[in-house]
């Protein structure tokens, strides 16, 4: 166990996991149900997880851990083989979504199996909160991917992103989003559907190890963080899909494919953002 200087006790630690950042995963018919390698893949996705829980508990044994399943309709990882220590958040709508489970006392979180950004080139089924509809996401004029929109989140209640595991472009996100986050690169991206891959035990191991070192830098982190109100930009791909985003009061189109929302908060913005989402695939 590594020691802590802060002598806490009582550890609290948020594991947002998402597959397509998996060992093992190039194509988006890997993660579908219905598709003959999904099951397969459930389980590499919940050993991802396990390896993050063990690596938490590594640290401070008496830590809680919470896992948020973090992709689709977060039903994906298996719940009889997850780490029976750790707490699962499942089903869809959660609170906060990708981030249910999200307080100020979670003293630092963890993303397992997470993907660039919308746009990104040479990057592994790269996309933002819904590869079918969503663009890009702007936040007073940055833009951010699903890395960049968890880790604010997390920064305005004041709790550390530490950890990010995925492919090569997220780990480069991240050095631009959340400086002093630790990286676990567990696939090469070659292109949107292709990778050269870590053995998935290999991942599992290089995760387990890396935890403990990420929570023992945690003040070192430095996430993007928005105070005060949010200028909200969300660029659909198709002009249909603005339509019932419209509804909602306050939200304006700017062009063709681009929603503008005035948000008071990041955490409001962070809410119409999926909402947009939402929306949009209808």
């Amino acid at each position: 166990m590594h020691d802590d200087p802060e002598g806490a006790m009582g550890m609290r630690v948020l594991v947002s996991v998402d597959m397509e950042g998996i060992a093992g995963v190039v194509h988006g018919e890997d993660i579908q149900p219905g598709h003959s390698e999904y099951e397969r893949n459930r389980s590499l996705f919940t050993s991802e997880a396990n390896a993050a829980v063990r690596g938490v508990l590594a640290y401070r044994a008496d830590a809680q851990v919470l896992v948020t399943e973090a992709h689709a309709q977060f039903r994906n990882l298996l719940p009889e083989r997850l780490d029976r220590r750790a707490e699962l958040l499942r089903g869809s709508p959660k609170p906060d979504g990708m981030m249910a489970g999200l307080a100020a006392d979670v003293d630092a979180v963890l993303f397992i199996g997470y993907h660039g950004k919308a746009g990104t080139p040479r990057s592994v089924m790269a996309h933002t909160i819904s590869g079918g509809c969503i663009a890009d996401v702007r936040c007073n004029g940055r833009s951010l991917g699903e890395l960049g929109l968890n880790a604010a989140l997390a920064a305005h209640h004041g709790v550390p992103s530490v950890l990010v595991s995925g492919d090569d472009t997220v780990a480069a996100e991240a050095a631009e989003v959340v400086p002093g986050m630790h990286t676990v690169v567990v696939k090469r991206a070659l292109g949107a559907r292709a990778a050269a891959l870590l053995h998935p035990d290999e991942a599992c191991e290089r995760i387990e190890r890396a935890v403990p070192l990420a929570l023992a830098d945690r003040d070192a982190v430095r996430a993007l963080r928005f105070d005060g109100p949010v200028d909200l930009e969300v660029q659909v791909l198709r002009p249909h899909m603005t339509e019932h985003a419209l509804l909602v009061p306050g939200m304006r189109r700017t062009d063709g494919c681009t929603l503008r929302y005035a948000a008071p908060d990041f955490p409001t913005a962070y809410q119409v953002t999926e909402l947009i989402a939402t929306l949009a695939a209808r």
